[in-house]
C-alpha cells in the first residue's frame, strides 16, 4: 500500500500528461489524429540509421558504442553541434555543449538549477506542456510572458512576491501549440527585459529548422552574442533536439550556454542517468553527417505542404467564429473557438461521432484557462487526410 503522505509536496503538482495520454488513440482503427506533435515515421532516414548502427556495432566501434561514456557526451558529436550552431549564429565552443536525452530532460534540468520554491517562470500562455509539467515539479509560481510586448520589469518583480524571476521560457519559432513566432523587435525586447530582471531566457528550439515560407530569424542565443561578444558573457540557454528532425526515439538533444552553466547540469547529468546512451549518440553523429544537410529541405517541401492543405481546408470548412494562426513552420496551428465552445468536450464528440482526434488547448495554460483552444498537428497526415479530417470538424463545429 503506498503511503501517499510521505511523497514530496512536488509531488501533488505532477500530472499526467494530456498529449501522451492522446497518442494511445493512434492505436484506435479509423481515427484521424491531428494529435501529437510528432514526425512522419515513413521520413525517418531509416536506412541511414540501419548503416550507422553497423558501424557503431562494429568491430572497431562496438566497444566504445556499448560502454559507458563521459556524462557532457559523445565529442564528435559535440564538434558537429559547434558547426551547426555557427551556421545559425552561435559561436561556441565544444565545452558550451552538453548532450541531454531529448530537449525534455534540458527543461527538467533547467527547472531544477534555477527555480526555488516559489520563485517565478515567465511562460507564454499558452505554452509548451511539457515545459510545464518540467518546471511545476519544482514549485514555482508562473507569469504571463508573450510575444507581442510584455510588461516592465517592476511589474514583473512585483507580481512575484517574495520569490525572484529566475527565466523566460519560450519557443521563438512556431511555437508549440500556438504555431507563433517572436519577430526580431519581439526577441531584442525580451533581452532587454532579461537584462532588466537580471533573469535567464530559455531558448527552445526544437521545431528551429522546419520553416517553410518568410526569412529565418537569428536564434535568441545569437542576438545575445551580437550584442555581448562572447556566450560566456551570455545568459541565454539555447535547447536544440534532433527529435523533430531525424529521429524521436533515439531522445537525443543539446544544450548550449556559458560554461558555468553547463558545469552544473553535467552534475546533474551525473545525479540523473551517468550519460545518454552512446550508441544512439555515436548514430545521431553519422547520419547527421551524412545527410542533415539534404534530409531537412525534404521535410520542409513535406511538411509545408501538409501545412498549406490544413490552412486551406480551415478556410473551406470551419465556420464564422473559428479563428486560427497561419505558422510559417513547425508542426501546429491553434484554433480559437466561439466563447462558450469546450475543446475537451468538442474531442469528445469529435471521437464519438466523427473519429477525429486532436489536442484541447485547456492544458497549455498555466492557470487553466483557453478551454476555447484546440491544438492541430498538421505533421503525421497526408494532404488528402488533413483534408478530411478537418472536413470532419467543421461538420461537429457547425453541429
Amino acid at each position: 500500500m503506498t503511503n501517499h503522505e510521505l511523497f514530496a509536496t512536488r509531488a501533488s503538482r505532477m500530472k499526467a500528461s494530456e498529449i501522451r495520454e492522446l497518442l494511445k488513440l493512434l492505436d484506435q482503427p479509423g481515427i484521424i489524429s491531428f494529435a501529437g506533435g510528432i514526425p512522419d515515421p515513413a521520413l525517418f532516414p531509416a536506412d541511414a540509421f540501419s548503416q550507422a548502427f553497423q558501424v557503431a556495432l562494429s568491430p572497431e566501434k562496438k566497444a566504445q558504442a556499448l560502454q559507458y561514456s563521459v556524462s557532457e557526451g559523445y565529442a564528435p558529436l559535440r564538434e558537429w553541434l559547434v558547426d551547426h550552431m555557427r551556421e545559425i549564429g552561435v559561436v561556441c565552443d565544444i565545452d558550451n555543449i552538453l548532450i541531454t536525452s531529448g530537449s525534455q530532460q534540458a527543461l527538467d534540468y533547467l527547472g531544477k538549477l534555477y527555480l526555488s520554491p516559489g520563485d517565478t517562470a515567465l511562460v507564454g500562455w499558452p505554452t509548451y506542456l511539457g515545459a510545464l509539467a518540467a518546471f511545476n515539479a519544482y514549485e514555482p509560481r508562473f507569469d504571463r510572458l508573450s510575444v507581442n510586448g510584455n510588461r516592465g520589469a517592476d511589474e514583473y518583480v512585483a507580481a512575484a512576491g517574495a520569490g525572484r524571476v529566475k527565466f523566460a521560457y519560450l519557443s521563438p519559432d512556431f511555437a508549440n501549440p500556438t504555431g507563433e513566432t517572436m519577430d526580431l523587435r519581439g526577441r531584442e525586447a525580451l533581452l532587454d527585459l532579461a537584462e532588466d530582471l537580471n533573469c535567464a531566457v530559455i531558448e527552445d528550439g526544437a521545431y528551429q529548422a522546419l520553416r517553410y515560407e518568410g526569412e529565418a530569424i537569428p536564434p535568441i542565443l545569437a542576438l545575445e552574442l551580437a550584442r555581448k561578444g562572447a556566450i560566456e558573457d551570455c545568459r541565454t540557454i539555447y535547447c536544440g533536439s534532433f527529435s523533430k528532425t531525424l529521429s524521436p526515439g533515439l531522445r537525443v538533444g543539446w544544450v548550449v550556454a556559458a560554461k558555468p552553466v553547463i558545469s552544473q547540469l553535467v552534475l546533474m547529468k551525473q545525479a540523473a542517468d551517468l550519460h545518454s546512451a552512446t550508441i544512439n549518440q555515436m548514430a545521431i553523429d553519422q547520419v547527421a553527417r551524412a545527410c542533415f544537410d539534404t534530409h531537412i529541405p525534404m521535410l520542409r517541401q513535406t511538411y509545408g505542404a501538409r501545412r498549406g492543405a490544413m490552412l486551406d481546408a480551415l478556410e473551406e470548412y470551419m465556420p464564422d467564429g473559428v479563428e486560427w494562426t497561419k505558422p510559417e513552420g513547425g508542426m501546429f496551428v491553434w484554433l480559437t473557438l466561439p466563447v462558450g465552445t469546450d475543446g475537451a468536450a468538442l474531442l469528445s464528440r469529435a471521437l464519438e461521432t466523427v473519429k477525429v482526434a486532436f489536442v484541447p488547448g485547456q492544458a497549455f495554460f498555466p492557470d487553466g484557462s483557453g478551454a476555447n483552444t484546440i491544438r492541430l498537428s498538421f505533421s503525421n497526415s497526408d494532404e488528402a487526410t488533413i483534408r478530411e479530417g478537418i472536413r470532419r470538424l467543421g461538420e461537429v463545429l457547425q453541429a
